[in-house]
């Protein structure tokens, strides 16, 4: 029996990609001579990991103390974008959150910057159907620990993870929580213990 549901972010509640896109390349045109343009599709691939992996993989061209600059400065100018231009949250979500929520405490933890999670919630209105929140710009941890951190903070006995990703899939075993995975989003799993097309399917499961 499940005592809470704790959520990813990126191909689990929203798809901010495009959006990200456009505001990470007004950077990329602002400080670099990269070329061509980065696009959602580009960034699916990429979201999920760590920051400092991912500038790795787009600025690999700089030295590391520059690939970290730049991705802070794109980092910004997303939370910027995202305030002023929302991404679309998955179909059914504001109804699966409030269904939900009558029954089970919302967390999130996901692998992004300190803000992001903050902009999520203001940008689409939903941060009433949580309890809190943690992300490696927070703690300076990955997601594993900071499953486990969220546990033990609010004394979760039997959670369950929701993503989409093989990482959200290896985190949940290293965190040792069952983890449901979200077929909708960007990412692949081999072997979870749950599988949802869309975010209502929650409620059917729990």
């Amino acid at each position: 029996m499940i005592d809470s549901i704790i959520f990813d972010v990126d191909g689990t509640l929203w798809d901010s990609t495009d959006t990200v896109a456009r505001a990470w390349n007004r950077i990329l045109e602002q400080e670099t001579d990269l070329e061509p343009p980065l696009t959602g599709d580009t960034l699916k691939g990429l979201f999920g990991r760590l920051l400092p992996d991912i500038a790795a993989v787009i600025f690999e061209k700089y030295p590391k103390e520059r690939q970290l600059e730049l991705i802070d400065l794109c980092c910004a100018e997303e939370h910027r974008e995202l305030l002023a231009h929302p991404a679309p949250v998955y179909d059914t979500l504001e109804e699966t959150l409030r269904l939900l929520s009558e029954r089970y405490p919302l967390y999130i933890v996901s692998n992004c910057q300190a803000g992001y999670i903050e902009v999520f919630l203001e940008a689409t209105g939903l941060g009433s159907y949580f309890r809190d929140h943690l992300c490696p710009g927070d703690t300076g941890h990955a997601k594993a620990e900071n499953i486990r951190a969220i546990m033990k903070r609010h004394n979760l006995r039997s959670p369950v993870y929701v993503g989409d990703t093989a990482g959200d899939q290896n985190a949940c075993r290293s965190a040792g929580v069952p983890f449901v995975f979200a077929a909708y989003g960007f990412g692949s799993a081999d072997a979870p213990e749950y599988t949802i097309q869309k975010p209502l399917d929650l409620t059917r499961i729990f």
